[in-house]
């Protein structure tokens, strides 16, 4: 599994300058969608922050479980961006568990990070929390299979 630490440098360092910016010309048209905000970004970790809009909502307003999903998967294959990695990856699976409702307008941060590298799979998490408090909301794992 061999890294280009020139390419993982390019991806931080691109990510790094959109700090505090709104991400909406991303190659992941649904992470344009999302519309986060950068917090940090470092070898194995992202952070970001997402403004729950209505669309993002549930029948009763709060945070819907699959746009929650689709943060969690959405960061983590960021984050497998961001290393470099000279293979491609793609999810085998998602764990999510829910804790804690979000509503409309609330902001939201969800964070990465890497649990476990081996040769052929990652396995990363993401957090997902009201940043009063960190009040967590969600949490998710997920295996990243090489693909070559």
């Amino acid at each position: 599994m061999e890294e280009s630490e020139s390419l993982s440098e390019q991806r931080l360092q691109f990510f790094r300058q959109q700090i505090g910016e709104v991400i909406n010309e991303s190659p992941s048209n649904f992470m344009n969608w999302l519309a986060p905000v950068i917090v940090k970004a470092e070898y194995g970790v992202l952070v970001c922050k997402y403004t729950i809009r209505k669309e993002m909502t549930n029948p009763f307003q709060g945070l819907h479980g699959g746009v929650t999903a689709g943060i969690i998967d959405d960061l983590i294959g960021a984050t497998v961006y961001l290393m470099g990695l000279n293979a491609r990856y793609t999810t085998v699976n998602n764990y999510i568990d829910y804790f804690a409702p979000a509503s409309e307008g609330d902001e939201i941060v969800a964070e990465t990070s890497i649990v476990k590298r081996g040769k052929t799979i990652l396995n990363l998490q993401c957090e997902v929390y009201l940043p009063a408090g960190k009040r967590l909301i969600a949490r998710g794992y997920s295996n990243m299979l090489n693909i070559g």
